[in-house]
């Protein structure tokens, strides 16, 4: 892996749910990073985020958010944590957001990656840098191999091979980058909604009987899109992840290493080894 860029003294977060903004913000420190949040009201954590110091900001307050970054002396940006893709009626304008909106518009008419680097681009026009998770807490992506007691058989590492093809070809049409096969069936696969609500679609569709091969078999398999920006939208797992397969009935995931997020990995391992599943970093 090539050395990332040098990371500055202090680190802004951009904030939206989740987890990941915490466990970025204590990599940070742990190398000796100061991490400041900027937190999005209705999507960040408005309990853990006071472990950090932070600003609330509006979705649409891109000068607020301009004038709060420079303030605490962040070169380094970094956006972290899910968020709904707002309708422009929802954004609330101020001055910087009103001459952005031309760029906004723009990035609000592709998919999800176009958003994300359209909004980077705003950004960095203002000076700032906006670098990626492996660039600022490189120890929280997925490594390569089995990360539980328990490793993929045969029939999981087929499963896992047609998922990868699948999601290969899917990945210029900008839709997901998650997919359940079971037993060489591709039986869902992911869209706006999300992991969660992918695998909450498995556990129903297992209950309507539709899904016939018995629990403990087939697996979720996730991979960047074609072409990602690894700056943005890593696919990321976690300890919810593991309760939506043990839902869903599943063996295991497997995700590609270097290029996933791995989110509060001890207890998710400790609840993996729990379920008898398996949880693997496959290979570039």
């Amino acid at each position: 892996m090539t050395a990332g860029p040098e990371i500055s003294a202090t680190v802004g977060i951009i904030a939206g749910g989740g987890v990941l903004p915490f466990s970025v913000a204590e990599a940070l420190r742990a190398r000796g990073i100061a991490p400041f949040i900027f937190a999005v009201r209705g999507f960040c954590d408005p309990v853990r985020v006071t472990q950090f110091p932070h600003h609330w900001v509006a979705l649409g307050q891109v000068g607020r958010l301009t004038r709060l970054i420079r303030s605490e002396g962040c070169r380094d940006i970094v956006f972290l944590g899910g968020m709904v893709r707002p309708a422009l009626s929802d954004v609330r304008l101020d001055w910087g957001t009103v001459r952005a909106i031309p760029a906004i518009a723009a990035a609000l008419r592709g998919g999800d990656d176009h958003l994300l680097t359209g909004v980077s681009r705003i950004f960095e026009r203002h000076g700032f840098r906006v670098v990626g998770i492996g660039d600022v807490a490189p120890e929280l992506l997925m490594p390569e191999g089995s990360l539980t007691r328990r490793v993929p058989d045969a029939d999981a590492l087929a499963d896992i091979a047609k998922g990868r093809d699948l999601l290969r070809a899917l990945g210029p049409f900008d839709v997901g980058q998650a997919v359940v096969v079971v037993d060489g069936h591709v039986v869902a696969v992911e869209d706006i909604e999300g992991t969660d609500a992918l695998l909450a679609r498995v556990a129903r569709l297992r209950e309507e009987k539709r899904i016939r091969a018995k629990a403990g078999r087939g697996v979720l398999v996730k991979t960047p899109k074609t072409s990602q920006d690894l700056r943005f939208d890593l696919p990321t797992l976690g300890p919810r992840t593991i309760d939506g397969i043990v839902a869903a009935g599943l063996a295991g995931i497997g995700t590609v290493a270097g290029h996933s997020l791995v989110a509060e990995a001890d207890v998710m391992t400790a609840k993996a080894d729990q379920a008898g599943l398996f949880v693997t970093g496959l290979p570039l």
